[in-house]
């Protein structure tokens, strides 16, 4: 068959989460569980997509996730939790007769579009296709039975299988392909003849066989893209799968990783080749990284980019910022959102920079905070240097044209301009704008009492 509908499940209560939030918008690898799902699915073009439900917060909350401008779809609510094959019986008057129909779950987030593609190819008008995974923990899973021939006869589930039937290995994943027409006449034919009294949908299984269809079992690319979450420890396990497979794509792309256990991707991360990422990075958002960039231990990168050659020592936040070509950050250093770092710009350690242009060549190398300001090239901001842009009421800015000298130990109190080439004395406070090309001094009177005497508390 070539036109296919998807239907996802993610109406499941997930009790065993322990969570007030929908199981299905737990979040791995920075995504909900059931944004994964709909991504898989659209990679491989379906007519559509029907996602069961029960609650707003989950279609809410799921489309919050997903890109503004993504294809649409189509809510089908379950007002009750009666089982798998009940969820789907909600779906299916929605599902055009003549096309194939492939069944998700929420909660199985690593599937991958090249296992749902084999699926699709395995259905015919007599033929249904079902994704099988062999493990040495197969408890709690359905079982695939086959005859002496090696065919697939049935599913039985965990609760109602004998201890013969609990010793095969190979389980099914409830992932299953199948033509529209004999879907829906299964699904209607359902009963709740069983230990949990709900509508199995692993049921149609036997009564494809019935009716003499070939059931096909199908591997997915790898055991990992089939792990389900039903509590904290497979929301776990499957968060590590799909780090592990993100860490992958980066290498084969010509990422250096120092140890792909110990970065995390939760956004998405195009980078170029021979960048170089060290230990307990996380990259969050959208991060681009330039050709040649070095990303420091125990660094977070949230929707940030860095251009090429550019160095982000360790333990630094760069979030909403640009980092542009060969400049170095950190380490310690903060980037907050709105700041953009000229080529060969030096951010030193414990300077937070916030919504504010740095230019080619400037630096600020420690200890120093500049927040609404606008920074020249060439410029240098000394240690203990604050703009203090923030009246209790509105935020102001403040100005430092190129070439530049802060020295340390400055407040720079906006709105204020400081010249081209102007210097600041240490331990100024700047009120006024100050003309370029001059030396500009703010400081009281030092004095010393001769006969001053400390006193000292009686505690």
């Amino acid at each position: 068959m070539t036109d296919f509908e998807v239907v996802v499940l993610a109406a499941g209560d997930g009790k065993r989460m322990r969570s007030g939030r929908p199981k299905v918008l737990q979040e791995a690898a920075g995504r909900p569980l059931l944004a994964w799902v709909v991504e898989a699915a659209r990679a491989v073009e379906p007519a559509a997509i029907h996602v069961v439900y029960r609650g707003e917060p989950v279609r809410s909350g799921i489309e919050a996730a997903l890109e503004p401008d993504a294809p649409s779809l189509n809510w089908v609510e379950q007002a009750r939790p009666l089982g798998t094959g009940h969820a789907l019986a909600q779906a299916l008057p929605f599902v055009a007769d003549g096309r194939g129909v492939v069944v998700l779950y929420g909660d199985v987030p690593g599937l991958e579009p090249g296992s749902l593609r084999r699926l699709q190819a395995e259905v015919g008008p007599r033929e249904i296709a079902l994704l099988t995974v062999s493990t040495d923990r197969p408890d709690g899973y359905g079982r695939v039975r086959r005859d002496s021939d090696g065919r697939v006869v049935g599913i039985v589930e965990h609760r109602d299988a004998s201890p013969a039937e609990r010793a095969i290995r190979e389980i099914n994943t409830g992932i299953i392909a199948a033509p529209a027409g004999p879907l829906r006449r299964w699904v209607a034919a359902l009963s709740v003849d069983n230990a949990q009294g709900e509508y199995y949908l692993t049921d149609v299984v036997t009564m494809a066989v019935d009716e003499g269809f070939r059931v096909t079992p199908v591997a997915p690319s790898s055991p990992g893209e089939a792990l389900g979450v039903n509590d904290r420890i497979d929301l776990e396990a499957v968060e590590r799968a799909l780090q592990r497979r993100r860490a992958e794509q980066l290498m084969r792309g010509g990422v250096t990783l120092r140890d792909a256990a110990r970065v995390d991707v939760r956004g998405e991360v195009a980078a170029e080749e021979d960048v170089v990422i060290d230990v307990g990075v996380v990259l969050e958002g959208r991060v681009r990284l330039g050709r040649g960039a070095a990303i420091g231990p125990y660094t977070v990168l949230r929707d940030a980019e860095i251009g090429e050659g550019a160095q982000v020592l360790s333990h630094c936040v760069v979030d909403g910022a640009r980092v542009a070509s060969g400049a170095r950050i950190g380490p310690f250093a903060r980037l907050r959102p709105g700041t953009e770092v000229g080529e060969g710009a030096r951010i030193g350690n414990f300077v937070e920079v916030k919504a504010s242009r740095i230019g080619s060549g400037s630096r600020a190398n420690h200890l120093a905070y500049v927040g609404d300001a606008r920074v020249g090239r060439e410029v240098n901001i000394g240690a203990g240097t604050i703009t203090c842009n923030y009246d209790g009421v509105e935020k102001h800015r403040t100005t430092i044209e190129d070439g530049a000298f802060i020295g340390s130990g400055v407040e720079l109190v906006a709105p204020v301009r400081v010249g081209e080439a102007a210097v600041i004395g240490a331990g100024s406070t700047v009120t006024r704008d100050a003309p370029p090309g001059q030396l500009t001094l703010s400081r009281s009177r030092q004095t010393s009492i001769a006969r001053w005497k400390r006193r000292f508390g009686s505690g």
